[in-house]
Parts: structure tokens; sequence; C-alpha cells
């Protein structure tokens, strides 16, 4: 019997020398109510208690100020005792008030009859496990949003691509009926608002082209202040009585590099939803500061920058709402009312042009959208204009000439050849690359190649590079509603932007006879 005894005493004394070794574990007991009556190293370390601080105390105390409200450690010792053992992770809280994530495991002990002793409580401070897995859990789901990003774009891109098509058609046959059709007050009027419709359709092309970070921008030096004034009177009139507008923009403003069309359009877009946030009416304020960007902040590199923003003092938005705003096709307008397009077009606008779209809101106190631009450096500001000596070939850029017009779109191609025999050109057609590198190698003198960019097994850009390596005195225009070409030398070639007009098509043509 006194061996035993004397046994269990070792034993004893070594799993206390086992407890007290053990640092990175909290490890103590409690009695049936729950309050403390050992003490480890471990759990002196990890809540900031020495051993006489805090035995005889209630455990209850080491949990968040709401877990007790809620009465979670009540509940957990209830469940430990009925169970046999209870686990849960939660917030815990130290002597110094700072909290950590922490796995709780609570082991109710009874003796040989089944009566409860108290409880053994082990802590783990898991607070670098839970970051990493936030970490991964946001990191998937950024990976997600950009897949889905990616999908949606390509899908818009393409969509957006062949419209561009079906409206080349549309407004080229009707800019060619317009010239031929004598005036006449009963139908010119149609004829005109058919033109406009199709206009109209082609801005909402660059929207989507925007959206999808595929549109032809051209980025040109702009004065944020001129911008913006001279956006004032359509800014005023698209308002209600109610609504006011008010502008603070810095008098020493660099100029920004960017699409003043598109750019135009984003700022218009962001004061109609400022409106619309402000139903009873309000006050607009736009604003524009420079700031420095000294280390790489997201997509933003080190740099100047100007920042142009919109706010309003109206509804607001909560996190979430925040969160899901330049999600597309989200919107919190009416049914009919938005197409949940307009902030995704100009985050896409915004980081195609190397800079950001940022928000912040406060329900019922108002949101400001800030788009963040690059400066533009002294040698991208405008210059003064030089006077231009005319040189012989200019006389000669409305000659008649033999274009070979190719693309695989007939109505397109059908379109483009109508426009270029009005201007007094001989036009041979091509429907891909193979038929437009036959034509050439058929010894026809071409004078200008007009190609589209996005065809099957050759592209506009493929089939450039193969005149050149042959024939490099033929010059080769592209026409491509897309932003994303080849680098290199594909994406040095002149541009003609579609859906174009007649005037663009002469314009291009002249451009390209003159270059030296």
């Amino acid at each position: 019997m006194a061996d035993r005894r004397l046994a269990q005493l070792e034993t004893g004394d070594r799993l206390r020398l086992l407890i007290n070794a053990i640092t990175d574990h909290a490890i103590y007991m409690l009695d049936p109510d729950g309050f403390v009556v050992s003490w480890n190293p471990g759990a002196e370390r990890l809540k900031g208690y020495a051993a006489d601080e805090i035995i005889g105390h209630h455990f209850s105390q080491f949990y968040a100020l709401e877990d007790r409200e809620a009465g979670d450690p009540g509940r957990g010792l209830e469940n430990a005792a009925r169970e046999g053992r209870f686990e849960k992770e939660g917030w815990r809280v130290r002597k110094d008030g700072s909290r950590f994530w922490a796995s709780v495991v609570i082991d109710a002990i009874v003796d040989d009859d089944g009566s409860l002793l108290g409880f053994a409580k082990i802590t783990r401070d898991i607070s670098e496990k839970r970051n990493a897995q936030i970490e991964l859990a946001q990191a998937r789901e950024e990976l997600f949003q950009a897949q889905k990003m990616e999908a949606i774009g390509q899908l818009t891109g393409g969509i957006a691509h062949d419209f561009n098509n079906l409206l080349m058609a549309v407004l080229g046959s009707l800019e060619m009926l317009q010239k031929r059709m004598p005036p006449d007050p009963q139908f010119t009027p149609l004829l005109t608002n058919a033109i406009r419709g199709a206009e109209r359709g082609a801005a909402l092309t660059q929207r989507l082209l925007a959206f999808s970070r595929r549109q032809e921008l051209e980025v040109q030096s702009i004065d944020i202040r001129l911008l913006v004034d001279d956006m004032l009177e359509l800014v005023r009139r698209s308002l209600t009585a109610n609504t006011t507008v008010e502008v603070d923009c810095d008098t020493d403003l660099p100029h920004v590099m960017g699409d003043a069309n598109q750019l135009d359009t984003a700022l218009l877009n962001l004061v109609v939803n400022a409106r619309d946030a402000m139903p009873k009416g309000g006050t607009i304020r736009i604003g524009a500061r420079m700031c420095e960007i000294a280390t790489q902040n997201g997509t933003l590199k080190p740099g100047r920058y100007v920042k142009l923003s919109v706010a309003d003092d109206g509804e607001g938005m909560d996190e979430e709402t925040l969160i899901r705003a330049t999600t597309p096709f989200f919107t919190t307008k009416g049914i009919g009312k938005g197409t949940g397009l307009g902030l995704s077009m100009v985050q896409g606008f915004m980081e195609q042009s190397g800079g950001a779209l940022r928000l912040s809101s406060v329900p019922g106190a108002g949101t400001t959208v800030t788009l963040i631009l690059p400066a533009a450096s002294e040698t991208n500001l405008p210059q003064p204009e030089e006077t231009v000596t005319m040189t012989p070939q200019q006389p000669d850029a409305d000659r008649p000439l033999t274009v070979l017009a190719v693309d695989d779109d007939a109505l397109v191609l059908m379109n483009t050849t109508l426009m270029l025999e009005d201007l007094g050109h001989t036009v041979i057609e091509a429907y891909n690359g193979e038929e437009a590198l036959a034509v050439i190698e058929s010894g026809r003198a071409i004078d200008l190649i007009i190609t589209d960019h996005s065809m099957p097994r050759m592209t506009g850009a493929e089939l450039a590079s193969r005149v050149r390596d042959s024939y490099p005195q033929t010059p080769v225009v592209l026409a491509t509603g897309y932003a994303e070409l080849p680098s290199g030398d594909g994406s040095q070639l002149p541009r003609l932007p579609k859906p174009f007009s007649q005037n663009q098509l002469r314009d291009i043509i002249r451009t390209v006879l003159v270059q030296p």
C-alpha cells in the first residue's frame, strides 16, 4: 500500500514537472464552479497573470466582454461536464487587455464514482494560424474574383467586338445613304436619328471595352481644371433643381495622362451616381488635388498623381455594398435605372490608364469616389504648334489609290469598300490574310492595305508583318477597336478605330501617305 502511494506521488511530481515545462500552452485546473486552482508557467506567459494574481479568480475573466455577456464561459463548463470534453476557438483577453485567437479544450475531471471534481483547461494561442487561414481565404477569393472578372471581360470584349462590326455596317450604310439621298424634310430627320442611335451604340461598345480593359485609348495630356470647367454646363443640366455643384481644384495642378473622352464619360457617370444618391437634393463636390506616391501602392507605381474626386452627402453605402460597388452588374438603383456597369467601366478605364479608383462611404453621410490619374511628365505636355511645311507628297494625298481591303466580316468589308470607292479609290477585297497575300503576290500594284485585326488563322498584325518582310514600301493600316495588340511592330501600326466614319478613313489615308 505504501509502495503504491509512493508511486502515485512520484507520478504526480513527474506530471507537475511536465506541465510546468510546457510554456507554449496555458494548462490549469478549475474547480467545479470555474475558479482557477492551479496555474502553469505557460499560462503566465500566454495570459500575463502570475499564479498569485489569478488563483482563486473565475476563469470567465479571460473571455471577451461580449462572450461573457452571451454566457459562453458557463456554457463551456456545462458542455464539458455533460459530454466529458468541450473544444472551441474564440477571442481571449490577456491581463493587459489585448486579445488573441485561442484554441480551448476543457476536460471534465471525475472521481471513481463519477462525481465532478473540476476541470482541466488547455489554451493555445493560434492567432498566427488563424491569420494565415484568413489570408489564404482572401487570396482564394481574390483569385476567384480575378478569374471571374477575366471571364466576364473576355465575354464582354468579344460581344463588343462583334457589336462593333454590326455598327460598322449600320453606320457605313447610313452615312453613304445620307450622302446620296437628296434632302427631304420627311425622311432626313429619320436618317439623322438612325445615325445618332448607331453612334450611341458605338459609344456603348467603347464603355463595354473599357470595362473589359480592351478599348483603344487615345492617351494624351489633359488639363483637369479645363476638363472640369468644360463639363460644368453639361453637368448642371443633368441635375435636379434642388441639387448644386461645387468645384474646388488646385490652381497649380499638373496635367494628367489619359483619354479625354473616356475621362469625360467617367466624370459624368460619377456625377449622375451622386445625383441619384441624393433623391431629395444636396451638394455634389468636385475636387482635384496633386499627390505623391513614394512606394508601390497596389497597382499604382511610385510617382506624381492627381486625385479627381466626386463627393455627395447622400445615402451612402454600408460595408457590404461598398465592397460590391464595382462588381459588374451590381446596382442599388431600381429596375430599369442602372446597368451595374458604370463603376466597373470607370475602374477598367482607370486601371488601363495606369491609375486607380478608390471608394469611401458612410451610411447616411455620403460617398466619395476618387480617380487617381498619373501626372504627365514635362515631355508629355502639349507643345506649341509648329508651322507645317507642305511637302511634295501632300498634294497627292487624295489621289486615286488601289487599296486592298481585308476583313472576314462581309458586311464590314462591303461598307469599307463603298466608302473607299466613294472617295475615288479602286478597291480589291480579301476575306482573310491568305487571300490578301495571294493578291499581293500576284503582282497587282497595291498602294495601301487596310486590314481588320481580329481574323481567324492570321491576324491583321501578322499579315502586316508578312507584308513588311516582302513589300516594305506598302503601308498597312490596322482597323480595330481592341487595345490589346501584340508587342513590337504590331503595336506601332497606324490604327483606324472601329466603327469608323468616312472622314476618319480619309484622314488615316492622308496621314499614312504623307508620312516620311
